[in-house]
């Protein structure tokens, strides 16, 4: 069974308890009381864009690098937040902020701790741990359907427009990179059909006669992907960074699509803790991390040699293969509508349950709003 089948089984399992205990700590309501927004020093216009726009070279959130400045907390809070890898560079942020001590200036005192999504989930829903560095993958969105009060509330990144991470597909005689017909064939992935890359997997695959409906899953182990490709194991795979440099420019294979630019698909998740019952606690923590963005993240952040040494040991990655690959656009922002596609993508793959649920039922953009200052 697929890890994402694992997910959606293991939320199946727990919403009834869990809905429970929405239901005990107010799922749903918003604070008690409407929280003040006040400006924020060096987070000007462009620490805010508009959820509407979906421009691929749209410019992310910025504000000046050491801000938003710290708000220290009246009394340390202990917080864990789950993460499935602490080796992928998407979680680099949180990393730094450790390493550097941003959450701490806040007077949180955060614990990364590495749980598969289905052991997160529901420890988050009960609050028993505060956050979760993941994505509103199927599993996710079944398990508020069912009652977990859990919301995504900051985006982690989008790609840069140079990176071919994604769908790659091995050419048959005859065929062009502008159009190969997908449907029947055979794709190897890590990443199962609940997974946020369902969104721009089916996206790339209908561009090519195909749908997550018609081509057939392999599941394989991140080593073994690229080489079941290479060999005609599978017909078609989807790489991440940096294994997809291993088959560029191979006229034998071509680059059908990947990630969105310019949309994030995940980053961080809150469950009751932060967002009702401590969210002083829940902007603190966003708060530095959106500073960990502006003074460490804001640009091409592998151009800076001694950057990339840090990062390099932080992630225990070779430099050499970090640097392989263009920096990851971070942004703490999330789009309109990305879970309202996410959702068309999980019921193509027919791994949703239950009614499609609006975007205010799963996304929170208040606290990040509040970090930077800025008034909807």
């Amino acid at each position: 069974m697929r890890r994402s089948a694992r997910a959606v089984l293991a939320v199946g399992a727990l919403v009834v308890s869990a809905g429970c205990a929405a239901q005990d700590s107010g799922a749903g309501a918003g604070p008690a009381e409407p929280r003040t927004i006040k400006a924020v020093s060096g987070c000007g216009a462009g620490s805010w864009t508009g959820p509407a726009d979906l421009a691929a070279d749209r410019a992310p959130a910025r504000c000046t690098k050491g801000t938003p400045a710290p708000q220290p907390l009246t009394e340390t809070r202990k917080l864990t937040i789950a993460t499935g890898t602490l080796s992928a560079e998407y979680v680099a942020p949180l990393q730094v902020a450790v390493e550097k001590g941003e959450f701490k200036k806040e007077g949180l005192d955060v614990t990364l701790k590495v749980l598969p999504t289905p052991d997160a989930l529901p420890l988050l829903a009960k609050g028993d741990v505060d956050a979760q560095w993941a994505a509103p993958e199927a599993a996710v969105i079944n398990g508020v359907n069912g009652g977990f009060d859990i919301k995504w509330v900051a985006g982690n990144f989008s790609p840069d427009p140079k990176s071919k991470s994604g769908l790659w597909v091995r050419l048959k005689d005859g065929e062009s990179a502008s159009h190969v017909p997908m449907a029947g064939r055979k794709l190897g992935t890590m990443i199962g059909k609940g997974s946020v890359i369902a969104y721009p997997m089916n996206k790339a695959l209908k561009k090519h006669g195909g749908g997550l409906d018609e081509v057939q899953f392999q599941a394989l182990g991140s080593a073994d992907v690229l080489t079941a490709l290479q060999n005609g194991g599978v017909d078609s795979a989807w790489l991440l960074d940096p294994v997809w440099r291993k088959v560029d420019g191979d006229d034998r294979f071509a680059f059908l699509g990947g990630q969105p630019a310019g949309e994030p698909l995940g980053g961080m998740l809150f469950g009751p803790n932060l967002l009702r019952d401590d969210v002083d606690a829940g902007v603190a923590l966003l708060r530095a991390y959106i500073r960990t963005i502006n003074t460490y993240f804001a640009g091409d952040y592998k151009k800076d040699p001694a950057f990339a040494a840090t990062l390099a040991k932080l992630l225990k990655t070779d430099r050499t293969v970090l640097e392989s690959t263009p920096s990851l656009r971070m942004d703490w922002e999330i789009r309109g509508g990305t879970t309202d596609r996410l959702q068309s993508a999980y019921r193509a793959a027919g791994v949703s349950e239950g009614e499609a649920l609006p975007e205010s039922r799963l996304v929170d953009r208040s606290l990040y709003a509040e970090a930077v200052g800025h008034r909807p």
